[in-house]
């Protein structure tokens, strides 16, 4: 198994992203820490775990919240004996479907805000832990493209394109500990689309259309690619990016 042994924390574990990467990660032989907000969606990933033999905690946490970060990290590194993967793809209170023109600047700047501190927090906590033991693997979702016209994504480009100078900062800082940082960019699942959100299916339907392969990837292949990204298969990958966009976001 790819991560036999690895303690991984996943933030945002109850959600759709979420969810798919931590069942990989258990699928795999990791130990799996979801934290998030909603103790019904932790549940279900945790229930669904359990019921094919894997390991997973959960807690009720708000990963915006310094101390309460910091302390969940200190908790898995002493109960599990170390943490070795952190991946945050929690929230971030977008708002889409206006042109920038329109939108109210708090609007705006609430996901980028909102990423820049989750992810400041989460990823300080993680590389604490791991400078320790010289080694870990810090995973980042959402890496972006150029919008595409007409899709009118608020802040949320922005907030993807801060996250990745966050990544390359901290693939320089972090290099000479034995820490990895990577991220998966997908140009959008049509699975993790909330049912019965205004336009899902013309806005699944443009994921598709923007791809080579005619199809975009799955939430079960997101959990597969940051699987390997995890792993020791993928040890000599940091400072980069994974493209699982089915080609809709060219690599130059």
């Amino acid at each position: 198994m790819l991560l036999n042994g690895k303690t991984a924390v996943i933030y945002g574990g109850g959600g759709s992203i979420g969810g798919a990467v931590a069942r990989a990660f258990a699928r795999e032989g990791a130990r799996v820490y979801l934290a998030g907000r909603s103790p019904e969606n932790l549940g279900a990933v945790a229930r669904d775990i359990r019921a094919a033999g894997g390991l997973v905690e959960t807690a009720l946490l708000d990963a915006t919240n310094e101390q309460a970060v910091d302390e969940h990290a200190d908790d898995v590194a002493a109960a599990a004996g170390s943490l070795d993967i952190s991946m945050n793809v929690i929230q971030h209170g977008d708002v889409q479907g206006s042109p920038m023109v329109d939108m109210q600047v708090e609007d705006y700047l609430r996901p980028v805000s909102t990423a820049v501190q989750t992810f400041f927090l989460t990823s300080r906590a993680a590389a604490r832990q791991m400078m320790r033991q010289k080694s870990g693997v810090i995973l980042v979702f959402g890496g972006s493209g150029n919008p595409s016209p007409g899709t009118y994504l608020g802040g949320l480009i922005t907030a993807f394109e801060a996250m990745e100078a966050m990544r390359r900062q901290l693939s320089v800082e972090l290099g000479e500990h034995g820490i990895r940082v990577l991220t998966l960019r997908s140009g959008g699942i049509p699975e993790s689309l909330p049912a019965g959100m205004d336009g899902r299916e013309d806005i699944a339907n443009s994921i598709v259309d923007a791809t080579l392969l005619k199809r975009a990837a799955t939430l079960e292949e997101v959990g597969n690619a940051a699987a390997f990204a995890a792993s020791d298969k993928a040890a000599s990958m940091t400072a980069a990016t994974l493209n699982i966009s089915a080609g809709s976001l060219m690599d130059r």
